[in-house]
């Protein structure tokens, strides 16, 4: 009974986001504060009914109810607590209903918290929040129902098991920070719809715009880390990005986000990129669904796929073309309209972040083009071509090059019109310590890389660069130390939050270029008692024997690590064998060394051949071993990045900005608050 409960507040769901549509477009068109209210209480409800048909999904997959489809194809009585749990949303139809839950809760808190905004505004944000809603729930219950039953004859008494590779901490918490950053791009989109539609973009509406887009840019940062991270230490192959079509799907979104939280400061600063902007907030959430597309569609072979019926996905795909299609098609009827706002000279912050836009959206397209282009060939051709990391090196890595030599001059830059010799005399430390880090890399470090060192000096540089915006802000070494103190704690969290940003994205880049630089690797076939040498260590496998797991088999190895006669760690790399699903995966065993890992996988057991004599047949085992320097850092700096725009998120000023309806209907006419760009004399206008 608790599936079809759960089944029946679905349908409540689908039905209170139609209302939440109906009532909401109704009360923009009649300006009826009842109507607006109650297509506010509808967005509540429609969450209501979707977290609980999720909790009885839960309850289903915890109990082992095998009669549930979904559970008997994805979950298991040995599996761990924390995998029935993960089981929920690691098939297609539990990972759509994550969605639904989280699409609803993120349009009942933009519902509840809006209250500073025009009323027109709001309520065209709700209806178009409520749309998202009813189609996407739409397809959930007619299509994609997680809480079918199976027929009385086909329940199994054992069900089978979650992918093995799905089953890690990492895992389990990546796909509910991945979707929350995915989906809370929808009311950025919802929010720009709605600017459309009432004909006019300000500076409240970017303030608005922000804290939605911040938020779901750091969940989303948050979520990508950890699929990198799963990446790395669970699928055993050394790395932790391979430009991985699904890997791309997270990334572009991410990428317009980016763009957006930029852009949108220009709207609010200076009144201008409105257009641009609102592109930007339906691009963001496009490529969002676009994910989801690629993802559940069957098209791509991955092991972040799901693979499911491709009926579904053309659902999906027509549901991306008339939900980005409409947007688009608005965008190209009303954006022409909006007055173009402030002027700026070309060497201003506004040029700055321009140009920082400008290569955001030319990566974004670099890896859209590597992403799409293959599946596109071989839908016309029939001829199936893959595009790797050489395609991406060759022209995303340029492009983020370029993106992070301009970057620490930007926030040094004055609004309207800035001095570029100053910004260059502010720098001029930083500069040096990055040429110094370039150089002393380029000689010291063997084998010698000219890219590598240059990665090196270009992560130097940012994070010196962030460090010298936070010392111009202080005032360092120009007055007292006490001055430059209180400077310090007096600083607003958006300014933190920013430097922090800045300071992850350098640090990333020294963790990356060093590990992609300067790796290492060995792999032979070991006998007990063998030996292999990578970077200077000494790698000798002491033995290996059985262990058995909650819902698993395998054979672990102890591996013994020395360096210069002297005994530095030891590592249990093992392989598994899950005796539901009848899979096998290696687990890697790490040594930590500062930031530097170094890497160990235990591969197949096989018997050498005997040799001429007759003797031989002795057990032998792949052993691989991958030095990784500096590999922490490509971690951690993606941390610090979600760290600085939660710091962001929690400025005062940024809730300020979206609690006051005084603030949100009529910005101050003055150079950090422009007025609002509305359509030009002689057109339409909307209230």
């Amino acid at each position: 009974m608790i599936a079809e409960f759960g089944s029946f507040a679905l349908v409540l769901g689908l039905a209170f986001a139609a209302a939440q549509f109906v009532l909401s477009a109704a009360a923009r068109l009649r300006r009826s504060t009842v109507l607006a209210a109650a297509g506010e209480g509808a967005a509540v409800a429609a969450f209501a009914g979707v977290a609980i048909a999720f909790a009885c999904l839960i309850h289903a997959f915890v109990t082992s109810d095998f009669s549930v489809a979904n559970v008997a194809a994805n979950s298991h009585t040995q599996k761990p607590l924390l995998y029935k749990v993960a089981g929920t949303w690691g098939s297609h139809e539990g990972s759509i209903l994550l969605w639904c839950l989280i699409l609803t809760g993120y349009g009942a808190a933009a519902a509840t918290l809006g209250r500073g905004l025009p009323r027109g505004l709001k309520a065209s944000m709700v209806a178009t929040q409520g749309a998202l809603g009813t189609v996407f729930l739409a397809y959930t219950v007619f299509a994609s129902n997680p809480l079918a039953r199976l027929p009385l004859d086909r329940i199994p008494v054992e069900g089978n098991s979650l992918n093995p590779l799905l089953q890690d901490p990492a895992l389990a918490i990546h796909p509910p920070f991945l979707y929350s950053g995915y989906v809370g791009m929808s009311v950025v989109f919802s929010l720009a719809v709605a600017a459309l539609i009432e004909g006019r973009v300000d500076a409240a509406w970017a303030r608005w715009v922000r804290p939605w887009a911040l938020a779901a840019w750091s969940l989303l940062t948050v979520g990508i880390t950890l699929g990198a991270f799963w990446a790395y230490y669970e699928l055993g192959w050394g790395g932790w990005w391979f430009w991985d079509p699904v890997e791309n799907a997270s990334f572009m979104p991410w990428l317009m986000a980016t763009a957006l939280l930029h852009s949108a400061i220009v709207t609010e600063k200076r009144g201008a990129l409105a257009g641009w902007s609102l592109f930007l907030a339906i691009g963001a959430f496009t490529f969002s669904m676009l994910g989801a597309f690629l993802v559940r569609s069957g098209v791509l072979t991955s092991v972040h796929a799901f693979a499911v019926d491709p009926k579904r996905g053309v659902l999906l795909l027509i549901i991306l073309g008339v939900t980005a299609g409409s947007a688009f098609t608005l965008f190209a009827w009303r954006a022409p309209k909006l007055s173009r706002g402030g002027v700026f000279a070309p060497i201003s912050r506004e040029s700055a972040l321009v140009l920082n836009n400008i290569l955001l959206a030319a990566a974004t397209m670099t890896v859209m083009l590597g992403t799409l282009y293959p599946l596109i060939r071989e839908a016309m051709t029939g001829e199936a071509i893959s595009v790797g990391p050489p395609y991406f090196n060759l022209t995303f890595a340029p492009l983020m090059a370029c993106l992070g030599l301009v970057l620490p001059a930007g926030p040094l830059l004055a609004w309207k019109r800035g001095d570029l010799a100053g910004v260059a005399q502010r720098l001029w430390a930083a500069a040096l310590i990055a040429l110094a880090c370039g150089v002393g890399a380029y000689a010291l470090v063997s084998p010698r890389k000219a890219f590598g060192a240059l990665g090196i000096a270009l992560g130097a540089w940012l994070v010196a660069g962030a460090l010298t915006e936070l010392a111009e802000r202080t005032r360092a070494f120009r007055v007292s130390a006490g001055d430059s103190w209180r400077r310090l704690t007096g600083l607003p969290r958006g300014a933190w939050g920013m430097t922090l940003a800045h300071l992850g994205l350098g640090v990333f880049v020294l963790g990356a270029c060093c590990e992609l630089g300067w790796r290492g690797e060995a792999a032979e076939a070991l006998p007990l008692g063998g030996s292999l040498d990578v970077a200077g260590y000494h790698l000798t496998l002491e033995t290996v024997g059985p262990r058995e797991g909650k819902n698993f088999d395998a054979e672990r190895a102890l591996i013994r690590v020395t360096k210069a006669g002297r005994e530095i760690c030891t590592g249990e790399p093992d392989r598994r064998f899950y005796p539901a699903g009848g899979q096998t995966i290696s687990g890697i065993a790490l040594c930590y060394r500062g930031a530097s890992h170094l890497y160990m996988v235990l591969g197949e057991r096989r018997t050498t051949a005997p040799d001429s004599s007759g003797r031989g047949g002795m057990p032998v085992w792949l052993i691989r071993a991958y030095w990784n320097p500096w590999a922490s850092l490509i971690f951690l700096g993606p941390v610090i990045m979600a760290l600085g725009g939660i710091a962001s998120l929690s400025d005062r000023r940024m809730r300020l900005g979206v609690g006051r309806r005084r603030e949100a209907q009529a910005a101050p006419a003055t150079p950090d608050a422009p007025p609002p760009t509305p359509l030009r004399p002689g057109q339409e206008q909307t209230a």
